[in-house]
């Protein structure tokens, strides 16, 4: 369906998606605006106008090509002042259809002008190309719908062989908005489009496109049941329409192991296909499943996709921070160190054995947490520009933890189950190994027995903190630890460690 230098069918057209581009994904600067991203001159040549309202100085440039010089645009200046400018852009008579493309320079960003001359030629680009491209570009492309997020507006997912392009806002056949469904598109279908590419918040996407052609897919998913399976396995059914030549299934690797097809019957162009999925002991899985055929010169394919909840990992921040993104869940617990938003709850959450950013608790506000309380969540391991964090949290159990003075601990009773957070001066080092120190604040001194990296730490990982954060006397350090005694004397017990100034 490879379709080359297809003509768009109307300059109106072109025109509309540009006027048509939704607000939040428009790129807007703040330094320089212009009234219209697209310049389109007559054939038989002409001039048009465009406001540039600027808050510092510009100039403007035509980009040049082995195969273009743009001698034949003329621009009315090609510099100018802050304020509001009219720009005229001119060219003579062509026998094609023709585009060139225009950078206004101003503060230091760049706004792209593209420009149009008849119905100028457009050719059909891979999806690496489009994701490569700076915004403003038109193109032409081609792939198959993989998947449909919204059907009022058009949101959905073009891949070929080169990669997956995000498509925000589809025009109907008429160049309307809000009508993706009259367009009768689906998930399978090979489509060529056209339109501009764009960006939201640094990723690539084309907005408010037209749908040059679709090629219906021969094979569909038209229903599943049990698409969300328990940890105990299960069947997992696909109701699928085959127009083609038969039906094959492909199952990815990474999931043979657990899930197999039971069974596949077919009665005209209606196949049903039965999975079974074994006990799931691992966490959270799920995977894609493809579903071919061909009508004997070209090869057609849907998809859909099915979950297994799964046991949920009790692990160390830094074994979590050493999984890969998914969607397994895991169990964390650790010490509050910071909360960066104090609404939806993002936050740095620290045991022994590492500290992992926490992107929001669901309704935190309500939960009454503070730094140095000790919390335990279930959440997925995730990324955010290669970063890892914990998605989709979860609060399972909170040990709230008081900020007191020695003396105020020291009217409180021995307890293994009330945590506070103690800041005092360390005036003697008695076990190194261990952490075993004498806190005073004012007139109050109380012994620490342990002072330990973190929570969690047992056998060897409890050893070492004062040598491995270069801890001495004189300095200030503040842990959390329950109130204990010995032989009578109070004491602070297994304390963990959260902070520290050095007296230097």
């Amino acid at each position: 369906m490879k379709l080359k230098n297809l003509f768009p069918l109307f300059i109106a057209m072109l025109a509309l998606m540009t006027s048509c581009l939704d607000e939040e994904t428009m790129t807007l600067l703040d330094e320089v605006q212009v009234s219209s991203s697209y310049v389109t001159l007559p054939l038989d040549g002409g001039s048009t106008s465009i406001t540039v309202t600027a808050q510092d100085s510009w100039t403007i440039e035509k980009v040049t090509t082995e195969k273009d010089d743009v001698e034949w645009l003329s621009i009315s200046s090609t510099t100018g002042s802050a304020g509001e400018t009219d720009l005229t852009f001119s060219a003579p008579t062509a026998l094609d259809g023709r585009s060139a493309e225009v950078l206004l320079q101003c503060g230091g960003k760049t706004q792209r002008i593209n420009v149009m001359q008849g119905l100028a030629q457009i050719s059909e680009a891979p999806v690496s190309e489009v994701l490569a491209a700076p915004d403003g570009k038109n193109f032409l492309v081609s792939g198959v719908c993989t998947a449909i997020t919204n059907t009022l507006y058009g949101n959905w997912y073009l891949t070929d062989e080169t990669g997956e392009l995000y498509i925000y806002g589809t025009l109907d056949a008429k160049g309307g908005t809000k009508n993706f469904e009259s367009l009768g598109l689906e998930v399978g279908d090979e489509v060529t489009i056209e339109g501009p590419k764009s960006s939201y918040k640094g990723n690539p996407q084309m907005v408010n496109v037209s749908v040059i052609t679709i090629n219906k897919s021969l094979v569909k998913v038209d229903s599943v049941a049990n698409a969300e399976l328990p940890i105990e396995g299960g069947e997992f059914t696909t109701y699928i329409t085959c127009k083609g030549q038969g039906v094959s299934v492909d199952i990815p690797e990474d999931a043979k192991s657990w899930l197999s097809i039971s069974s596949i019957q077919s009665a005209g162009t209606d196949v049903v296909v039965k999975f079974k999925a074994d006990e799931n002991k691992g966490g959270d899985r799920e995977t894609t499943i493809t579903f071919r055929t061909t009508d004997g010169s070209k090869n057609y394919s849907t998809e859909t996709s099915l979950s297994q909840k799964g046991a949920i990992i009790n692990a160390t921040i830094a074994e979590f921070l050493a999984a890969e993104v998914g969607d397994t869940q895991y169990r964390l617990t650790g010490v509050i160190t910071d909360i960066a938003n104090d609404k939806y709850g993002n936050l740095y959450l620290k045991d022994f054995s590492g500290e992992t950013f926490v992107y929001g608790i669901e309704d935190f506000q309500d939960k009454g947490l503070k730094v140095g309380d000790i919390i335990t969540l279930v959440g997925k391991r995730a990324a955010y520009n290669d970063s890892p964090q914990v998605g989709s949290a979860v609060l399972e159990n909170v040990i709230p933890v008081t900020p007191a003075t020695i003396a105020e601990v020291l009217t409180k009773e021995d307890s293994n189950e009330i945590y506070y957070m103690v800041t005092g001066e360390i005036t003697e080092i008695d076990n190194p190994t261990y952490g075993n120190l004498y806190l005073k604040d004012g007139d109050s001194e109380i012994y620490l027995y342990g002072c330990y990296p973190g929570y969690g730490a047992t056998g060897d990982y409890r050893k070492y903190l004062i040598e491995d954060k270069g801890i001495k006397v004189g300095d200030t350090i503040t842990v959390i630890s329950t109130k204990g005694s010995y032989n009578g004397v109070d004491q602070l017990s297994n304390g963990i460690y959260f902070s520290h100034e050095s007296a230097e």
